[in-house]
């Protein structure tokens, strides 16, 4: 453990530089079939590639076991195969290196603040019903925010709620959004902006008639500003907006937000951001394809009006539609929950009979269904169409692919340790001992390997690598993979099940078997650690039974 935790990305940084080219050679495998003998494979066309005849120097080949490094996992051998250039790894120091430190994200992450981050959901504005279109960006938002502030990036979220009926869908949903208490606020900042219309050359006054909408300032020519800026990425279409009230007024709200953001992290923050009032601010608008022209027109009015450094640095994060098989009428999103949520509480009467109709239940149902929802809308890439079938009154808790699965596995978890430890209570086991008493030599079954090397290894990278914000070389927009995590969670569900399913945890009460068996909790307890973690990215509680 000294040696600090093993990572993917350093294992491989090592194993290139051992090499001798500046180019990517090595890949990590995954699947169980190649993992019986080998972890790291150098491809035969990549060899190939790199080195005259693919001949690797035998002395760069025989370097590779004794790498080492804070991050770099032990290595045992390194031999040329007819698939290319194979590495294995000393398994029992992996697990005892990897079992040995905590899960999530690098410590020293949190510590290095990186800048803040507005995201702005413009599909929480206004008084109408949100629908499950509306839901999808929120979800989006509030996944994001969760995995940012893990990677110690500072987040405000906009804009805060007004509308009281809209309060209860995003607590069903388990949504932590900060709310407001209605009306015109920042008075101030939209008397300024009021101020910036009347010296923009853009602005010209808009005459009031029969076909004018109540509560236009002024109209701004949108697509003369941005030929002259030359910005790309913008729709062609955009021409004349007539500005409003409440444009201003949402403007105003980003303006308090990106200000929040640089008093809060001017002491964390480099001191060129701190001195640029906010210039290491990015400005995120998170909307569905529907919105996407009219929060470019809004993104327009904020760059002519408050030419700030943050002004240029919104992007636009859009969601693809969200298509639902229920041709009736439009559903809202409060419907869209009850309908999910009477599914899992059928599907649970009907597997667990009268228990799961008992009011200590209902939580339970509640946070299956948050699941079934969070794992629907996010495990699609946030680009793509997805599709909600509310037709089909059937729903399985075990699908492989719902939230509800990757609660069952969790809930597992919980009740092979609340076994365990009133075991110890009884004195059928003695407790599990400390880590560096641990034999993990005895995790010989190839399940074992799968978690560790799958999941407990790259986890903190998964975290860091779907917080990243893809910035484009030109444009506007970008793409976050957020829909990692979901996937994360599904494949780790099924590899735990396929491997709890197959072995016997706690076995017969006899001293010669405990090592085995403490073995395998201490990685089964890592295992639990990662699901609940990953889990709270998703405002998910782990859940105790099921």
């Amino acid at each position: 453990v000294g040696e600090g935790r093993p990572g993917v990305a350093a294992t491989l940084r090592a194993l290139n530089g051992a090499l001798g080219r500046p180019v990517t050679l090595w890949v990590k495998e995954s699947g169980a079939r190649n993992l019986r003998h080998r972890d790291f494979l150098a491809p035969r066309a990549a060899l190939s590639a790199a080195f005259p005849g693919g001949q690797v120097p035998a002395e760069a080949v025989s370097a590779v076991p004794s790498l080492r490094g804070p991050a770099v996992l032990p290595l045992r051998v390194c031999r040329q195969t007819p698939a290319g250039l194979a590495v294995q790894v000393r398994r029992p120091e992996a697990f005892q290196r990897l079992l040995g430190s905590l899960p999530g994200p690098d410590p020293t992450a949190a510590a290095a603040r990186m800048g803040c981050v507005v995201l702005h959901c413009p599909a929480l504005l206004g008084p109408a019903a949100l629908r499950p279109r509306h839901l999808r960006p929120v979800l989006l938002a509030d996944h994001l925010a969760q995995l940012l502030r893990a990677q110690g990036v500072g987040v405000r979220l906009v804009p805060a709620l007004t509308e009281e009926r809209n309060w209860e869908v995003l607590r069903q949903l388990r949504i932590d959004w900060p709310s407001g208490s209605g009306g015109s606020s920042f008075p101030d900042a939209v008397s300024a902006l009021k101020a910036a219309l009347g010296r923009c050359p853009c602005a010209a006054a808009c005459e009031q008639g029969p076909g004018t909408d109540e509560g236009v300032i002024c109209k701004v020519h949108l697509k003369s500003f941005v030929e002259q800026e030359g910005l790309v990425g913008y729709d062609p279409n955009l021409d004349v907006l007539l500005v409003t009230e409440g444009m201003l007024q949402s403007l105003a709200e980003l303006q308090e937000a990106v200000l929040q953001c640089s008093v809060s992290d001017s002491t964390a923050l480099p001191t060129s951001c701190a001195e640029g009032q906010g210039s290491c601010c990015s400005i995120v608008h998170v909307v569905n394809c529907e919105e996407e022209f009219q929060q470019q027109q809004l993104d327009l009015l904020w760059r002519i009006l408050d030419p700030g450094a943050h002004t240029g640095l919104q992007k636009h994060l859009v969601c693809g539609p969200v298509k639902v098989t229920n041709p009736s009428s439009p559903i809202g999103a409060d419907q869209y929950f009850q309908f999910r949520k009477s599914q899992m509480y059928e599907a649970s009467v009907m597997k667990y009979g009268e228990l799961a109709q008992d009011e200590t239940w209902m939580e339970v149902i509640d946070t299956l269904t948050v699941a079934a929802i969070r794992f629907e809308m996010l495990s699609t890439a946030h680009r793509s169409q997805i599709t909600l079938d509310l037709e089909n009154n059937s729903i399985s808790t075990k699908g492989t692919k719902s939230g509800a699965f990757v609660m069952y596995n969790c809930a597992r978890l919980a009740t092979l340790f609340d076994t365990f430890q009133q075991a110890v209570e009884q004195g059928t086991y003695p407790p599990l001992p400390p880590v560096s008493e641990l034999n993990f030599a005895c995790l010989r079954e190839e399940g074992e390997w799968l978690l560790l090397f799958n999941y407990l290894l790259p986890f903190p990278e998964v975290l860091q690598q779907a917080a990243q914000l893809s910035t484009p070389s030109k444009g506007i927009r970008i793409t976050v993979n957020t829909e990692t995590v979901c996937k994360f969670l599904i494949q780790l569900s099924m590899d735990f099940s396929s491997y709890y399913n197959r072995v016997h945890i706690l076995g017969e009460p006899f001293p010669h078997l405990f090592d085995q068996m403490f073995a395998r909790l201490q990685l089964l307890g890592a295992v639990r650690d990662v699901f609940h973690s990953a889990l709270a990215t998703l405002h998910l509680p782990p859940l105790s039974q099921i």
